[in-house]
């Protein structure tokens, strides 16, 4: 037993962390040197060894820099992440579910998906997991982190292509609606939607996508929720305006079952507003770039997001119904090419519509990292970080992008793959996946009663949800055919 005095005191201003960055130090639990971190409660004999202290409480401990992201720009990441095409498609949602049981379910939706990533936050700490896979296959084994990774893949990538529908329909137009284009400069090649798509995707996207960190993008997620936030205001505005005028129809306050139609239109619409949500597979890389990360920090970054994330969506839901009513179209930024009946119409359609491409075009990298992430994790198993490989980030990158490029001109629109992506991946990642690692090792993270109903409740509504989901949907393309 060496003498207390050869050891030193920590300064006040050290930080605990207790999650591993590097595989290579498995034994005890201490990552590279250049990482220059200090790892606690991990055992050389058993590191699976229950943990019977909160933690919450742990701090970070740094023995040398940490340079990362805020919490400021932590929460810009994680809301990006969540505020993307989906917001376009919830007005629809909400003419079919009715505004007071569209409220609830986003109040409600946000709730739980608050809960799922401060589990997920928690388990993958105890773990040891730098991504969302490593969690999972800590909890259920290697084949089931494949399919979960598979779902990030899917779902990721069809989030993408939504996005690159949604520019095209609002640039170039569409058979029913006029693009921005076409009002302000008349008939011309922009009218050829797959061209200036590909303009967009490489002049803009592609260079923000090669980025390698995701705190790198911080700043352009902050612009991208303050575009989102411009849109919101305006619909919110345009609405009470007309509100207070008298010259808005009243809105249906709950569903409509009054046929086989209008049935499955309600089931297929609560798959959309799950998928709403989902962000869990940026939180490990998100949290893994957090300056002096702890996960009580980052359960702090997620309260934010989700309250962000609530009064943007109830908002731009009920303004959004409230102004086209039944003819709200299922992306309602395609509804902005008409006069909205009031003073300077023209001018806020204009900043409405090209301040969400640019949105779209920010929020792109965001959700591309966390696909390029996983893509390279699935097929280069054992390969270095992917930070550390430019040939290959790039690589990857380019082929990334022209796969999506060619999705978005073969799916016809983005209510089409929200309804599926949302009844299958997107489910399956906000709240399948984390509240099965939750009660797989509810040994490990000392798992209260209370969190223990919860995640049984998260998985019991996700998979009804999915099934019922899926099945609406098929049955609902077999009645159209």
């Amino acid at each position: 037993m060496s003498n207390r005095n050869e050891y030193s005191s920590l300064p006040v201003s050290s930080y605990l962390e207790l999650q591993r960055q590097n595989e290579s130090s498995k034994s005890v639990g201490i990552p590279s040197y250049d990482e220059s971190e200090v790892y606690l409660g991990s055992k050389i004999e058993d590191e699976d060894e229950d943990f019977e202290t909160d933690i919450d409480n742990y701090p970070l401990v740094i023995v040398g820099s940490n340079k990362g992201s805020g919490i400021p720009g932590a929460v810009f990441n994680l809301t990006t992440t969540v505020i993307g095409a989906g917001i376009m498609a919830l007005p629809a949602t909400m003419k079919v579910l009715g505004l007071v049981l569209g409220i609830i379910l986003i109040i409600l939706m946000g709730i739980l998906s608050e809960i799922s990533v401060e589990l997920l936050v928690r388990f993958s700490v105890l773990c040891k997991a730098s991504s969302y896979g490593e969690v999972v296959q800590h909890a259920m084994g290697k084949p089931v982190r494949i399919l979960s990774e598979i779902c990030i893949i899917l779902n990721n990538a069809g989030v993408l292509v939504v996005y690159l529908i949604i520019m095209g329909d609002v640039m170039s137009g569409s058979s029913h609606h006029m693009g921005v284009f076409d009002q302000l400069m008349g008939n011309g090649a922009w009218d050829q939607r797959k061209i200036v798509v590909l303009v967009v995707m490489v002049v803009f996207l592609a260079p923000l996508c090669s980025l390698d960190k995701i705190d790198s993008l911080s700043l352009t997620s902050a612009a991208s929720v303050a575009l989102a936030v411009l849109f919101v205001v305006v619909a919110f505005t345009v609405a009470f305006i007309k509100l207070v005028e008298g010259r808005i129809d009243s809105p249906r306050f709950a569903p409509d079952l009054s046929s086989k139609t209008a049935i499955l239109d309600f089931l297929v619409a609560i798959p959309i507003m799950t998928n709403a949500y989902v962000c869990q597979f940026n939180v490990p890389p998100i949290y893994n770039e957090l300056e002096q990360r702890s996960p009580r920090k980052m359960n702090t970054v997620g309260r934010y997001t989700t309250v962000l994330c609530i009064v943007v969506y109830a908002c731009t839901s009920i303004s959004g119904y409230l102004l086209f009513g039944k003819d709200t179209e299922a992306d309602v930024l395609t509804n902005f090419d008409k006069d909205l009946g009031i003073r300077y119409s023209s001018v806020l359609n204009y900043i409405v519509r090209i301040g969400y491409i640019l949105h779209l075009i920010l929020v792109f990298p965001v959700i591309h990292f966390s696909l390029r992430q996983t893509v390279d994790a699935l097929l280069f198993v054992g390969s270095p970080p992917l930070s550390e490989s430019k040939k290959r980030s790039l690589g990857l990158t380019a082929v990334l992008l022209v796969l999506i490029y060619i999705g978005s001109t073969m799916i016809p629109n983005i209510w089409t793959a929200f309804k599926f992506t949302g009844a299958t991946t997107a489910v399956s990642l906000g709240f399948i996946f984390p509240s099965l690692v939750s009660l797989r090792l509810k040994h490990l993270g000392d798992l209260s009663y209370g969190e223990w109903v919860l995640s049984w409740l998260m998985l019991v509504l996700a998979v009804t949800v999915s099934i019922v989901g899926v099945v609406s949907n098929v049955y609902s393309l077999q009645s159209k055919s």
